[in-house]
């Protein structure tokens, strides 16, 4: 959303301020303890849902550039854990023959064996660390407003 005039900011009252430093010191505790529970398990976050979107993609392989897209990875980042993982034995990259320029990301037999084995405990440390402390209804409102934030951030980003 634009701002409507660019030097008188509007500040957020007390309630709004709250509820933004409740979600931000919530969301990087959570994504920390994550992190740190899948460390036994070799993997960060970030290389989990890499790993997370090519065990769901056929054949277990995806355009560099998709796979950054729906990991929310900048491409950078992106081949920076690439480079990582490819050294662990979990991913490879192949040439696109189609478009020269081009990679797909492809899980080795290695990398499902290390998602199938890091799954059931990240499921339940997400489960005992989020999913646990919501009713119902709160998961269904996150819901609600998390798609209508990032439909908002979608819309703002193709504006630009």
């Amino acid at each position: 959303m634009a701002r409507q005039n660019a030097t008188s900011p509007r500040w957020l009252n007390a309630a709004e301020m709250k509820a933004w430093r409740r979600y931000i010191v919530a969301s990087r505790r959570l994504l920390e303890a994550l992190d740190l529970d899948l460390a036994h398990h070799e993997l960060s976050m970030a290389d989990y849902e890499i790993l997370a979107q090519l065990s769901d993609a056929p054949e277990r392989r995806m355009r560099m550039s998709e796979l950054a897209d729906v990991a929310m990875l900048s491409r950078s980042r992106l081949s920076h854990r690439m480079k990582v993982m490819e050294k662990a034995g979990w991913v490879k990259r192949e040439a696109c023959p189609i478009d020269k320029r081009g990679y797909f990301a492809v899980m080795t037999a290695k990398g499902w064996k290390a998602i199938v084995a890091a799954a059931p405990d990240h499921v339940e440390s997400v489960r005992s660390r989020f999913v646990d402390h919501l009713s119902k209804g709160d998961q269904a409102a996150l819901a609600e407003i998390f798609e209508r934030v990032s439909d908002s951030l979608r819309e703002d980003l193709k504006d630009k």
